[in-house]
Protein backbone atom coordinates (compact mmCIF):
# COMPACT_ATOMS: atom_id res chain seq x y z
CA UNK A 1 0.00 0.00 0.00
CA UNK A 2 1.03 3.82 -0.42
CA UNK A 3 1.94 6.30 2.49
CA UNK A 4 -0.58 8.71 1.14
CA UNK A 5 -3.53 8.01 3.76
CA UNK A 6 -5.92 9.84 1.45
CA UNK A 7 -5.43 7.68 -1.79
CA UNK A 8 -8.72 5.86 -2.89
CA UNK A 9 -9.31 2.54 -1.72
CA UNK A 10 -9.67 -0.47 -4.46
CA UNK A 11 -12.05 -3.73 -3.87
CA UNK A 12 -8.78 -5.53 -3.76
CA UNK A 13 -7.53 -3.31 -1.08
CA UNK A 14 -10.83 -3.60 0.87
CA UNK A 15 -10.39 -7.38 0.39
CA UNK A 16 -7.33 -7.37 1.74
CA UNK A 17 -7.97 -5.77 4.93
CA UNK A 18 -11.24 -7.84 5.53
CA UNK A 19 -9.31 -11.36 4.79
CA UNK A 20 -6.62 -9.88 7.47
CA UNK A 21 -9.30 -8.86 9.90
CA UNK A 22 -10.50 -12.35 9.79
CA UNK A 23 -7.10 -14.00 10.43
CA UNK A 24 -7.05 -11.72 13.41
CA UNK A 25 -10.82 -12.59 14.54
CA UNK A 26 -9.51 -16.16 14.19
CA UNK A 27 -6.41 -15.47 16.42
CA UNK A 28 -8.88 -14.46 19.25
CA UNK A 29 -7.68 -10.57 19.17
CA UNK A 30 -10.93 -9.40 17.87
CA UNK A 31 -14.52 -10.23 19.35
CA UNK A 32 -17.15 -11.02 16.96
CA UNK A 33 -18.33 -7.52 17.80
CA UNK A 34 -16.10 -5.99 16.73
CA UNK A 35 -14.94 -8.29 13.88
CA UNK A 36 -18.29 -7.47 12.48
CA UNK A 37 -17.91 -3.78 12.76
CA UNK A 38 -14.89 -3.63 11.47
CA UNK A 39 -15.85 -5.37 8.28
CA UNK A 40 -18.56 -3.27 7.89
CA UNK A 41 -16.72 -0.62 8.24
CA UNK A 42 -13.61 -1.76 5.59
CA UNK A 43 -16.01 -2.63 2.59
CA UNK A 44 -17.30 1.16 3.15
CA UNK A 45 -13.99 2.49 3.34
CA UNK A 46 -13.21 5.16 0.42
CA UNK A 47 -9.45 5.56 1.11
CA UNK A 48 -6.29 4.20 2.44
CA UNK A 49 -6.37 5.63 5.78
CA UNK A 50 -9.50 4.39 6.43
CA UNK A 51 -8.46 0.98 6.01
CA UNK A 52 -5.16 1.29 8.27
CA UNK A 53 -7.59 2.92 10.84
CA UNK A 54 -9.41 -0.15 11.16
CA UNK A 55 -6.36 -2.24 11.75
CA UNK A 56 -3.97 0.90 13.88
CA UNK A 57 -4.27 -1.35 16.89
CA UNK A 58 -3.64 -4.87 15.73
CA UNK A 59 -0.05 -6.39 15.04
CA UNK A 60 1.40 -5.65 11.66
CA UNK A 61 0.98 -7.65 8.98
CA UNK A 62 1.63 -7.37 5.39
CA UNK A 63 -1.83 -7.12 3.36
CA UNK A 64 0.06 -8.39 0.07
CA UNK A 65 0.21 -11.68 1.65
CA UNK A 66 -3.72 -12.40 1.45
CA UNK A 67 -5.18 -12.28 -2.00
CA UNK A 68 -8.39 -11.08 -2.25
CA UNK A 69 -11.31 -13.16 -4.33
CA UNK A 70 -12.43 -11.05 -7.43
CA UNK A 71 -14.77 -8.47 -6.58
CA UNK A 72 -13.11 -7.47 -3.07
CA UNK A 73 -14.28 -10.74 -1.39
CA UNK A 74 -12.79 -12.35 1.41
CA UNK A 75 -11.61 -15.71 1.12
CA UNK A 76 -13.70 -17.74 3.18
CA UNK A 77 -12.16 -20.43 5.56
CA UNK A 78 -12.19 -23.89 5.14
CA UNK A 79 -15.01 -25.16 6.76
CA UNK A 80 -15.07 -28.75 6.03
CA UNK A 81 -12.00 -31.72 7.04
CA UNK A 82 -9.90 -32.19 3.90
CA UNK A 83 -10.02 -35.37 1.84
CA UNK A 84 -13.34 -36.52 -0.20
CA UNK A 85 -16.92 -35.98 1.15
CA UNK A 86 -17.84 -39.19 3.05
CA UNK A 87 -21.47 -39.61 1.57
CA UNK A 88 -23.40 -42.41 2.78
CA UNK A 89 -24.84 -45.32 1.22
CA UNK A 90 -28.41 -44.59 1.07
CA UNK A 91 -28.70 -48.82 1.57
CA UNK A 92 -26.93 -48.01 4.66
CA UNK A 93 -27.89 -48.37 8.66
CA UNK A 94 -26.55 -44.30 9.17
CA UNK A 95 -28.60 -43.03 5.85
CA UNK A 96 -31.58 -44.79 6.94
CA UNK A 97 -31.67 -42.98 10.88
CA UNK A 98 -30.53 -40.29 9.05
CA UNK A 99 -33.74 -40.16 6.27
CA UNK A 100 -37.11 -41.63 7.99
CA UNK A 101 -36.87 -39.41 11.07
CA UNK A 102 -37.22 -36.22 8.35
CA UNK A 103 -39.71 -37.89 6.93
CA UNK A 104 -41.53 -38.50 9.98
CA UNK A 105 -40.90 -35.01 11.42
CA UNK A 106 -42.24 -33.47 7.66
CA UNK A 107 -45.11 -36.07 8.06
CA UNK A 108 -46.52 -35.25 11.55
CA UNK A 109 -45.92 -31.25 11.01
CA UNK A 110 -48.03 -31.20 7.92
CA UNK A 111 -50.58 -33.48 9.90
CA UNK A 112 -51.02 -31.36 12.52
CA UNK A 113 -51.41 -28.12 10.44
CA UNK A 114 -54.14 -30.18 8.63
CA UNK A 115 -55.49 -31.10 11.86
CA UNK A 116 -55.18 -27.08 12.89
CA UNK A 117 -56.85 -26.05 10.08
CA UNK A 118 -60.00 -27.74 10.91
CA UNK A 119 -59.19 -31.55 9.05
CA UNK A 120 -61.12 -29.90 5.99
CA UNK A 121 -60.46 -30.09 2.60
CA UNK A 122 -59.86 -34.54 2.65
CA UNK A 123 -56.50 -35.28 3.88
CA UNK A 124 -54.29 -32.96 1.93
CA UNK A 125 -51.15 -33.81 3.96
CA UNK A 126 -51.16 -37.23 2.18
CA UNK A 127 -50.25 -34.90 -1.02
CA UNK A 128 -46.74 -34.39 0.99
CA UNK A 129 -46.30 -37.62 3.03
CA UNK A 130 -46.94 -39.72 0.29
CA UNK A 131 -44.45 -38.48 -2.38
CA UNK A 132 -41.87 -38.18 0.04
CA UNK A 133 -42.15 -41.57 0.62
CA UNK A 134 -41.62 -42.11 -3.02
CA UNK A 135 -38.96 -40.74 -3.12
CA UNK A 136 -36.94 -42.15 -0.28
CA UNK A 137 -37.89 -45.39 -1.22
CA UNK A 138 -37.34 -44.89 -4.98
CA UNK A 139 -33.71 -43.31 -3.93
CA UNK A 140 -32.84 -46.19 -1.85
CA UNK A 141 -33.72 -48.84 -4.38
CA UNK A 142 -31.66 -47.53 -7.61
CA UNK A 143 -28.38 -47.49 -5.42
Amino acid sequence: MTSNPRIRASDEDRGRTAATLGEHYAAGRLTLEEFQERLDRAYAATTLGELRELLADLPVRDLGQFPALPGGKPPLPQWRAPGPPQIPVSGSAPALRSTWPFWLAISLGVFVIWLFSGATGGPWFLWIALPLVFLMVRRRTRR
